[in-house]
């Protein structure tokens, strides 16, 4: 640990580090082909030129409810204080920070990129860092890096830690207080809205949550999730008659959700507003992972060539 503290207050001295997109390749190359996985995984298939954007009337689909729970409200309700088993008396128990620091570290180190990669910072996010914590909350640990001293390509860096985090994720069923690690792996110029933010790094909030904000409206949030199954059950009854227009009414609804999170998000509700809570209960309930399985079945159809 102590050479990694090291490495991290030496890199806020020096240049940034060498380019290198000939090595992020060789390690989505690595990520999408081999490695164990725990919750699924990548199919061996050509990888795609993460260097250059093929038009195409028909993507191929992201691992089932890649969009990134039989609810009960009380799972979203406000708790007095934060997790006693994550926090104490405002600041998170040496013992856990330590713990996900070297989680961290270990997730660093195995890269193999050809550049030395090093956070910015590594932060606790999510409902852990805030008064809506659950049995459903995840341990959501954000390591901020700067993509651009990687590469100047970033959506190349985007989508090489977006292979190795959920790879990562697949392979490792880590858990912390009975809660899961979940490591994200943040551009420092991307905007990232929450209402708690705690930094390992320098052991104080980033952003202190306010108990006095969490409101949840269960009844829109619910009234907009029903509204999403809904309009899945109707897309699954003419999927197979009608791959195409299924594969269109598929794509609409993906972003209809994002759409819906991002509204949520970026309203003074933030984490609490019905749209980002609707979401929750379409995770929850596996409905965005059932989203996802009708886009890899209609994709396959449409991809299906049985014409002599």
């Amino acid at each position: 640990m102590d050479k990694w503290w090291r490495l991290v207050e030496a890199t806020k001295k020096r240049e940034p580090s060498r380019k290198s997109g000939t090595g992020i390749e060789r390690s989505l190359k690595w990520f999408l082909d081999t490695g164990p996985q725990k919750k699924g995984g990548y199919p061996k298939k050509r990888r795609p030129n993460f260097r250059k954007k093929k038009s195409n009337d028909i993507s191929a689909p992201d691992t089932p409810g890649g969009l990134e729970e039989d609810i009960d409200p009380a799972t979203f309700e406000k708790n007095p204080e934060l997790n006693h088993k994550i926090f104490r008396s405002g600041h998170m128990k040496p013992k856990i920070r330590n713990r996900l620091m070297q989680i961290a570290e270990d997730f660093i180190d195995s890269l193999d990129i050809g550049v030395e990669v090093t956070p910015l910072d590594i932060r606790l996010t999510g409902s852990l860092a805030n008064y809506n914590w659950s049995k459903y909350s995840d341990v959501d640990l954000h390591i901020v890096m700067d993509f651009s001293t990687i590469d100047e390509n970033e959506e190349l860096v985007k989508s090489m830690f977006d292979a190795v985090r959920i790879n990562w994720n697949n392979t490792h069923d880590i858990h912390i207080c009975g809660f899961e690690v979940e490591i994200y792996v943040e551009n420092a110029e991307e905007e990232h809205i929450a209402s708690g933010v705690y930094s390992l790094m320098e052991d104080k909030w980033v952003k202190e949550p306010d108990p006095a904000q969490v409101e949840i409206d269960h009844v829109t949030a619910r009234k907009k999730s029903d509204d999403i199954l809904t309009q899945i059950n109707l897309i699954e009854t003419f999927a197979l008659q009608k791959p195409r227009a299924a594969m269109k009414a598929i794509e609409n609804l993906r972003a209809k959700i994002r759409r819906l999170r991002s509204v949520g998000l970026s309203s003074s509700e933030a984490e609490f507003s019905p749209e980002n809570i609707a979401f929750k209960i379409l995770r929850r309930e596996g409905v965005l992972d059932k989203l996802g399985e009708l886009r890899h079945n209609v994709y396959d159809i449409l991809m299906s060539f049985n014409k002599q």
